[in-house]
């Protein structure tokens, strides 16, 4: 018996199906370096904190991260993020590490990037700025991006603390040096003298929020009541039903959104920016506003 050629109709829904194989590939590239690497979201959340004086009732707290300006996040995105913010008019705004990156490029370039992306951010307007170290910051030296950021009006807290007065009233805020390349001490950022203070809640900015878990084994965090994480970038790559493709150290227990840590409750933003790839997917950048309220008696809500 002699089989027959295949038919030029099979041949040719072959070609079809691998022709458009290739185009949903480039399409979903396309999307994910152009279109979802640019969607910022704004995130609106209800923080409910124990002991939160009234005068701090509806206090308004606006999380930007993972900037990583230059290399792949480009200045135009900056200031949009920095106008979004401004448009939310924030009574505060806390930044969590990684203004640079320094993977690609020479180190002078980073270094110059460092200063661009604290020019940048001297456009937000409101006056209560406050910074922290992540990783990358230290890969280009932290002296010179905290002076960036020192001289364009930011205060920077590297395993220190000051307090948010409002109408007599105050709210503690402590930031950690970077936990991968710096020397976080709980110690310094959390001594005695501020911990479990009545009516005076504590915020803790840590750029790794794996390092929560340190944190709270620590006799200093028994005093922390909410932790304002960035780093994992949410993932960055998420594919349904598929983990992450990369997270990095200390980024990969909680990885984006709320979690509660016994008292503590910790939040994970998901950044501007991003690393390895210019490539976002199912995982917009992100601008969280807190919103803060009075514990509501018998509630756990967050």
């Amino acid at each position: 018996m002699v089989s027959s050629p295949p038919s030029r109709r099979s041949t040719l829904t072959r070609r079809q199906f691998f022709k458009a194989s290739v185009t949903s590939v480039y399409g979903l590239a396309l999307y994910g370096c152009v279109i979802d690497r640019h969607w910022l979201q704004i995130v609106h959340s209800d923080v409910y904190l124990p002991g939160l004086p009234p005068e701090f009732e509806g206090y308004r707290v606006a999380q930007l991260s993972d900037i990583h300006i230059d290399e792949f996040t480009e200045p135009f995105f900056v200031r949009e993020a920095v106008d979004r913010i401004n448009a939310l008019n924030p009574d505060a705004v806390f930044l969590t590490g990684d203004f640079v990156s320094h993977q690609l490029e020479t180190l002078k370039f980073a270094e110059g990037s460092a200063w661009q992306c604290a020019n940048i951010l001297t456009g937000l307007k409101c006056r209560r700025r406050y910074a922290i170290f992540g990783n990358h910051d230290a890969m280009v030296g932290l002296p010179l991006v905290g002076e960036a950021l020192r001289d364009n009006g930011i205060t920077v807290l590297q395993n220190s603390y000051l307090p948010i007065q409002r109408g007599g009233a105050r709210v503690w805020l402590a930031g950690l040096d970077d936990a991968v390349m710096g020397s976080p001490d709980p110690d310094k950022a959390i001594p005695p003298s501020i911990r479990n203070r009545p009516n005076e809640p504590l915020i803790l900015l840590c750029h790794e929020p794996d390092y929560s878990d340190t944190v709270l084994r620590h006799p200093a965090g028994q005093a922390v009541d909410l932790i304002l994480s960035g780093h994992t970038h949410g993932g960055q790559i998420r594919i349904p039903f598929m983990k992450p493709f990369h997270l990095p150290p200390l980024g990969r227990k909680y990885v984006h959104g709320w979690f509660k840590l016994g008292k503590a409750q910790l939040y994970v933003n998901r950044g501007l920016g991003t690393v390895g790839v210019p490539v976002r997917f199912d995982c917009p950048p992100e601008i969280t506003l807190f919103t803060l309220r009075r514990q509501q008696p018998g509630t756990e809500k967050i």
